[in-house]
């Protein structure tokens, strides 16, 4: 009964550990229901034969227990007819049937519990294979976030790149506007400058005597009157 021995890990085993260790749960737990699959296939194929055990054991002990009740009647009947000697012999068949019937008991016995084993060890590996195929499409869903999540978290990093460009690009438009302002500032002072020069020009230009030849008419006009 050596895959007694091996079908017992089983049952004992803890998935979940085996799922934590794993790099890629999703492809862990395809390959975990792939191996209970084929563990759950020799599980019934021994389990039906040590059922079938079981059940021979059971009938051998039976047929064993109704033959010992027969030659018991049988002894009976002897000493009621007043046959000693044919009473003693079915006792002494009863006696080796009785000893026989001991070590059916213990074979049935033995069989019982095997069977029982593997009919445990069935029906965890069926409970076990509907709780992962359960949590199959959770855990699948859950890795396809993983990378999603991984894969917009990639870009993030990526646009650090991008982001310095704009930060350079900006510095470059400050930079511009700024030479631009002190062009303009300096277009404003010489013009500034300019427009000093040509009022001072204009205030000379207007100040009196600045027109002699309205002057000379009019002394010319003042001495041909007499005045």
């Amino acid at each position: 009964m050596g895959i007694l021995t091996r079908f017992k890990d089983i049952m004992s085993s803890n998935i979940n550990a085996l799922l934590d260790k794993a790099e890629d749960p999703e492809k862990m737990i395809d390959q975990c229901l792939r191996n209970l699959n084929s563990d759950l296939g020799k599980v019934k194929s021994e389990t039906a034969a040590v059922m079938a055990d079981e059940q021979r054991a059971k009938r051998q002990l039976d047929e064993c227990t109704q033959e010992i009740n027969k030659i018991q009647n049988y002894a009976a009947k002897a000493v009621s007819a007043g046959n000693d000697d044919d009473a003693r012999l079915f006792l002494e068949k009863k006696q080796t049937l009785t000893a026989r019937q001991a070590e059916l008991q213990q074979i049935y016995n033995s069989a019982k519990s095997n069977s029982e084993n593997m009919r445990a060890m069935n029906d965890k590996l069926v409970k076990d294979i509907a709780n992962l195929e359960e949590r199959r499409n959770s855990i699948k869903a859950k890795m396809n976030i993983a990378r999603t999540q991984e894969h917009i978290n990639q870009m993030v990093s990526n646009t650090s790149g991008a982001n310095n460009s704009i930060n350079a690009f900006e510095r470059m438009e400050a930079k511009a506007d700024q030479m631009l302002d002190r062009a303009n500032a300096m277009a404003e002072l010489n013009n500034s400058s300019h427009d000093s020069i040509d009022d001072l020009k204009a205030k000379y230009d207007s100040a009196p005597g600045g027109d002699s030849g309205i002057e000379d008419e009019l002394a010319a006009l003042k001495a041909s009157l007499g005045k």
